[in-house]
């Protein structure tokens, strides 16, 4: 026998009677029980249930209009349920029961701006146990960096296709800790700096600069990039004012070089050499434990800078996530407040971003 609900306006849920509870809540965990067999639903659940056909009709309790899945569809309860309903019934179909993050269907709902608690695998809500904290967007909804949390982002396209996106606060950490010079000779010409007669090391196992004779060198002389050189001239490994390497560095890319020396200089003081990440599109690219030039491996992050009031765009956000997978690297965003431009390692926030298969 097919089961029909009915609209509560006051509560924004549907009801369903019956051995609704033991039908729908107790065996694939849609909605929370009520007095009796009697279950609640959030509209999204109700018209899976609708689309399903496991629910025969909603009735519209002003009207008395029996409404199916696409006159239900169609009155479109809440402004994001198109997209959310898109993503439920995907997850659904791949086999994860979830619910609206949101009490009474949980307990303990997760914080931040979530859609939905997606459970692992075989549970559902009522064993505590959550996979994914999920945020739902069209991808014509913009980011802001600083409502960025801990979960996954569902990002529908024009074409209702599906992206997940795995963020996570990131903690860069390394080992390369190659002991730095004393006061060698450089020269600060146009967007570069050279340094003369550097110690092997300098470039052999801290990795600062290219050499300037190309690969085949017996002593490297040394081409620095200007966040290399601020670096090392701010702790007296080269002979140069480090005001006048920051002002050219100001000077050739504005306020953007201050972010990027204050995350390089993060991340140096945490054992990771960053190197343009050019190629790649990005800021920088990563070596978190580096030995030797001669034995380096694969850089395992990609890294952009951003202030924390920047503000995403899912398209440009998964052209950079694709990248980084292409060229097996995880992309990361470093975020700084107003605080972070201008005290050393403070006011950094680190994320994460990968693609996820659910």
């Amino acid at each position: 026998m097919s089961l029909e609900g009915r609209f509560d306006d006051e509560a924004g849920v549907v009801r369903v009677g019956g051995d609704a509870r033991q039908r729908y809540h107790d065996s694939r965990g849609y909605g929370y029980p009520l007095e009796g067999n009697e279950i609640a639903l959030a509209p999204v659940e109700a018209a899976h249930l609708l689309y399903r056909g496991d629910l025969e009709a909603v009735v519209d309790d002003e009207s008395g209009e029996r409404l199916g899945f696409r006159a239900f569809a169609a009155r479109e309860p809440g402004t994001k349920f198109g997209v959310r309903f898109l993503v439920y019934a995907d997850l659904r179909s791949r086999g994860f029961y979830l619910s609206p993050a949101a009490s009474p269907w949980l307990a303990d709902p997760p914080d931040g701006d979530v859609d939905f608690a997606v459970f692992p695998r075989g549970k559902g809500p009522g064993d505590g146990d959550i996979a994914y904290a999920l945020q739902v967007i069209g991808e014509r909804t913009d980011i802001p960096a600083n409502e960025l949390t801990d979960g996954v982002l569902a990002v529908v396209d024009e074409e209702s296709e599906i992206t997940y996106f795995d963020v996570n606060p990131r903690d860069p950490r390394g080992s390369s800790d190659a002991p730095l010079p004393d006061d060698c000779g450089a020269d600060l010409l146009a967007d570069r700096v050279v340094v003369w007669d550097p110690p092997e090391d300098l470039y052999e196992r801290a990795f600062y600069g290219q050499p300037l004779e190309g690969r085949e060198y017996d002593r490297p002389t040394i081409q620095c990039s200007l966040l290399e050189a601020a670096y090392l001239a701010e702790r007296g490994a080269i002979d140069l004012d480090p005001d006048a390497v920051r002002e050219r560095g100001r000077d050739v890319e504005g306020n953007r070089f201050d972010r990027r020396l204050h995350v390089y200089t993060a991340l140096r003081e945490r054992g990771v050499v960053p190197k343009t990440g050019y190629k790649f599109g990005a800021d920088f690219r990563t070596y978190a434990d580096v030995e030797s030039v001669d034995e380096l491996g694969h850089s395992e992050l990609l890294i952009r800078v951003h202030p924390n009031e920047y503000v995403f765009e899912p398209r440009d956000l998964a052209l950079d996530v694709r990248l980084a997978h292409g060229v097996r690297k995880t992309m990361v965003f470093a975020l700084l407040g107003e605080q972070g431009r201008d005290d050393a390692g403070a006011g950094i926030e680190w994320w994460s971003i990968e693609r996820l298969t659910p």
